[in-house]
């Protein structure tokens, strides 16, 4: 994480200097700007990551699409955009959803303190998907009830800020494209609930993250 350098900023998300990555994720943190991206294919499945064995944080567990650090002067949408050629070897349009601040240790190694801008996209074609192995060692399409009855079962192989972005899709803009309305409208059910609330208490127990 050394040489790379993240946008510091205040609880109102200004931007207030530049610091080094991996000074930002050491375990008290600097709260920084991060996005997640949650792409789904035509019939709404989602696409998983799993993160590479070598990240530092949250090795081998399970992602979003993409998530990642905006550039300076970069938008939360640029920069989803710029990363998914550097992840999954794509591209494809993004919208802006929603954006949350959160703080969750790893171990006693680091943390993420940051305020994440949530991201949504369609993949046209699946097999356009070509992860990078240094990002992500695996990929999976599911659809909403997989997912629910996963997390229901095993939470903590999911990293803790993409559960709370999948509990937070209720609070999304929805002032985005049609199609991006229609994948997401079918994610954002009330029997949902009750399992993603359960999913984020087991990350957060002691509620550390807020809807902004």
């Amino acid at each position: 994480m050394s040489d790379e350098f993240v946008i510091l900023v205040n609880k109102n998300d200004n931007p207030i200097g530049l610091e080094e990555k991996v000074k930002c994720h050491l375990p008290n943190g600097k709260l920084h700007r991060a996005f997640t991206t949650l792409l789904f294919d035509t019939t709404a499945r989602l696409l998983l990551t799993k993160r590479s064995k070598n990240k530092i944080l949250w090795p081998d567990w399970w992602d979003g699409s993409v998530a990642s650090h905006p550039r300076e002067s970069e938008t939360y949408v640029l920069s989803g955009q710029r990363r998914l050629s550097e992840e999954i070897g794509m591209s494809c349009k993004l919208e802006y959803l929603f954006k949350f601040e959160y703080h969750v240790p790893y171990m006693d190694i680091g943390s993420e303190n940051e305020i994440c801008g949530t991201l949504i996209g369609i993949v046209n074609k699946p097999s356009d998907v070509n992860p990078v192995k240094e990002e992500i060692s695996e990929t999976s399409w599911v659809t909403r009830n997989e997912i629910l009855a996963d997390l229901e079962n095993t939470p903590q192989v999911y990293c803790p800020w993409m559960v709370l972005a999948l509990h937070l899709l209720p609070n999304s803009n929805m002032n985005i494209l049609p199609q991006h309305k229609t994948i997401l409208e079918s994610w954002i059910k009330s029997n949902s609930k009750q399992t993603l609330v359960k999913s984020v208490k087991y990350h957060f127990p002691d509620d550390s993250w807020e809807l902004k």
